[in-house]
């Protein structure tokens, strides 16, 4: 069986009555004898939300790193949608396939106005000044104005990035990314530094967007994790130990050894 979808088949634990959008495969990264994942295997379905869970050095990074193009795997496969093998393709092509990341600190340009942030995060690859000068199109104008009522910040447009609060800037960086459209999200530690607010805030924001996008929430918050009401995968030593709602996982006998009774 050479596509995911065959292969997903033939494991009674997946659900096949979903599309999946992100299937990992026996993925195995090792640095210098170190099993950073070690025969992964994990599913996402199309709009679904999910959250990473695991102790420090579980592979929860390494794990992005190889779904991005990063990093790549001594062995296995990792495919988006049915046909597309990350694996073989790089960052770029990965970026332009519909995967965007969000990391720990915000990365907004902060001396451009948050209007300006989307523009620039719409033009792609075209240099500063060039795209700040081009005028905006109809369409992409609606989709800007559509992305900041989406994140909270149709109040802030014109804005200067460098002054809005740490909150407002990973809202901002979350709007970048779906300026372009993407069909699976992958945010590390999207609440990292937030006040209570701004943490309810930004569970609010993610469960608006599951359906519309796949999101992937790495996280070690464990109330904005049980805000989000969706499935948890427990990572550990490079491998799934543990998956089900939060509540059945922080149940889990291995899962309170390794991570939760720490």
């Amino acid at each position: 069986m050479s596509e995911p979808a065959a292969r997903i088949a033939v494991q009674g634990s997946i659900d096949t009555s979903h599309r999946v959008i992100l299937y990992l495969e026996d993925i195995t990264v090792s640095f210098d004898g170190f099993k950073a994942l070690n025969q992964l295997t994990l599913s996402i379905d199309d709009g679904e939300l999910r959250a990473i869970i695991g102790p420090n050095g579980a592979g929860k990074t390494t794990m992005m790193d190889v779904i991005t193009g990063k990093t790549r795997p001594d062995s296995g496969r990792a495919y988006l949608g049915q046909t597309l093998d990350l694996t073989r393709m790089t960052e770029a092509e990965i970026a332009r396939a519909g995967i965007g990341r969000k990391f720990q600190k915000p990365s907004v340009f902060e001396q451009a106005s948050v209007v300006e942030n989307l523009w620039l995060a719409c033009a792609g690859a075209k240099g500063w000044l060039r795209s700040l000068r081009q005028r905006i199109a109809p369409g992409q104008a609606e989709s800007i104005d559509e992305i900041l009522e989406t994140v909270g910040l149709s109040g802030e447009r014109d804005r200067i990035a460098g002054t809005l609060s740490h909150g407002q800037k990973q809202w901002l960086e979350i709007g970048m990314l779906l300026i372009q459209d993407p069909k699976l999200l992958l945010l590390d530690e999207p609440v990292a530094g937030l006040s209570d607010e701004e943490t309810e805030r930004t569970a609010a924001l993610l469960l608006r967007l599951a359906g519309r996008h796949s999101v992937v929430v790495v996280e070690h918050d464990m109330h904005f994790v049980d805000r989000l009401r969706c499935p948890v995968t427990v990572l550990h030593q490079g491998s799934v130990l543990a998956q089900g709602d939060l509540a059945s996982v922080q149940a889990d006998p291995r899962v309170i050894d390794v991570y939760l009774g720490r």
